[in-house]
C-alpha cells in the first residue's frame, strides 16, 4: 500500500464515516440520544411529542378522507348525465351549440 497516495486517505475516511454510522446505527436502535458530526447529540423524542405527533397525524388522515369522499361526491355531480343535459340546456338558452 502506498502510504502517501491518495487510496490510503480515502481509506482513513471511508473508515472512519461507516464507523460513525456504525455507531449511530447502534445508538438508535438501542435508544441512546444520537450523535451529529461536531459530536453534539441529538435527544430521543418523549413519548409525549410522539403521541402529538400521532394524534395530529390522525386528525390529517381524518380531513384527507373527508376531503376524498367530498371530491367523489363532485365528479359524480359532474359526470352525471342530468348535469350534461342540464348545460346543453344552458347552451341552446345562449345560442350556441355544442
Amino acid at each position: 500500500m502506498n502510504w502517501a497516495g491518495p487510496e490510503f486517505v480515502l481509506s482513513i475516511v471511508a473508515i472512519s464515516t461507516a464507523g460513525w454510522l456504525i455507531n449511530n446505527w447502534v445508538r438508535a436502535r438501542h435508544g441512546y440520544a444520537l450523535e451529529d458530526e461536531w459530536g453534539g447529540k441529538t435527544p430521543r423524542a418523549d413519548d409525549e411529542a410522539i403521541g402529538k405527533l400521532r394524534t395530529e397525524n390522525a386528525n390529517l388522515r381524518e380531513q384527507l378522507d373527508r376531503a376524498h369522499d367530498r371530491l367523489a361526491n363532485v365528479e359524480r355531480i359532474v359526470t352525471d348525465s342530468g348535469f350534461d343535459v342540464s348545460r346543453q340546456i344552458d347552451a341552446l338558452r345562449e345560442g350556441r351549440t355544442q
